[in-house]
């Protein structure tokens, strides 16, 4: 009698933990991602159609996604309740000591973080956050068709993608750019007026050197970005790179 009762005591024990396990590794599938779009600069026009575009995203790939202006959101409690955050055509300086340390804390600490386009026109006084997003920007000519020449067709964010992508953006020039970078994609100078790069002008990229994951697109100036289907599952691969899926 004994021994069944003990039996009986580990089963339901067991069972407890299994449950845990499942209902942690249910919680995992469901990424949750903060889509950051403060402004203390320049401020793009594209923001809520690149807005509306990662809630979309969300929907389909089942994810939450939650968006704000407010950088107080930046201490340790919230974000330790998202598994990457985006920074989505941010400018200048949007985060005041206290906050960059929490966001230093939650990268090292395995966080995932996507920048978009004008991610590079922040922060410039925070060393830290250049090595984080790869490259400081450095100026643009006018809007046009321009041929981005994808070098790594394996990573999930340009898989797609032909050698040759045509498209029509904001090409930013850079400096400042990280020797650590996985570059993507570079743009072709030669096919557009106002790039000053030269042949190595990298416009999409990804790293691990920071204790999480950084992944990088020059592109999303325009609202029409974010209705184009390569440039959204470009997008979309890049979150999936910073999630580990």
């Amino acid at each position: 009698m004994k021994q069944s009762i003990i039996f009986l005591l580990a089963t339901l024990l067991l069972t407890s933990v299994c449950s845990v396990q499942n209902s942690r590794a249910q919680n995992d599938e469901n990424a949750t991602l903060l889509v950051f779009t403060k402004t203390d600069g320049f401020r793009h026009n594209s923001i809520p159609a690149g807005v509306e575009a990662f809630k979309e995203i969300g929907k389909a790939e089942g994810y939450t996604i939650d968006h704000t202006e407010d950088a107080t959101v930046f201490n340790e409690e919230n974000l330790a309740g998202y598994d990457a955050v985006v920074f989505l055509n941010t400018t200048e300086n949007i985060l005041n000591e206290k906050q960059e340390k929490a966001f230093k804390n939650y990268i090292s600490n395995g966080g995932g973080f996507v920048g978009v386009h004008s991610a590079s026109d922040t922060e410039y006084d925070w060393a830290w956050y250049g090595r984080l997003v790869g490259a400081y920007f450095n100026g643009h000519p006018k809007v046009q068709e321009a041929t981005v020449r994808v070098v790594d067709q394996s990573h999930i964010s340009t898989v797609h993608l032909p050698e040759e992508w045509i498209r029509t953006d904001e090409w930013y020039n850079f400096r400042n750019i990280q020797d650590h970078l996985n570059v993507l994609a570079y743009l072709d100078e030669s096919t557009y007026e106002g790039g000053t790069n030269g042949d190595n002008h990298p416009i999409a990229w990804y790293h691990e050197a920071m204790g999480g994951r950084a992944w990088y697109t020059g592109g999303g100036h325009t609202s029409e970005c974010y209705s184009n289907e390569a440039f959204r599952q470009h997008l979309v691969g890049g979150i999936k790179y910073v999630l580990g899926e």
